[in-house]
């Protein structure tokens, strides 16, 4: 399935191990705090179970959004629509 994973964390070093939980999931970055990619049932239970031994429930958040196929077909985007300095080409190519 593809997963949006969205994050507003305080601390420089919690929002760095959070970076690091998406990207071992196999999510690409596409903002600064936001990655996409596809994942199985598994990895994102696995990805909820890590990101709350980290964040502070009380300041921080995290969404992470499912999407199948047809529903990530039809976002649409205005303006650029990756940061071409955060996301590498191929990974850009895949989703689109």
């Amino acid at each position: 399935m593809l997963v949006w994973a969205i994050y507003d964390i305080q601390s420089d070093r919690v929002r760095t191990r959070i970076a690091k939980v998406c990207k071992r999931a196999g999510l690409y970055r596409v903002q600064k705090s936001v990655f996409l990619g596809e994942i199985d049932k598994s990895s994102l239970d696995e990805m909820v179970l890590k990101t709350r031994e980290e964040i502070d429930a009380e300041k921080d958040s995290m969404y992470l959004f499912p999407l199948c196929e047809k529903d990530f077909k039809s976002v649409v985007t205005v303006g650029r629509a990756f940061d071409s300095e955060l996301v590498k080409d191929e990974a850009v190519a895949r989703f689109f």
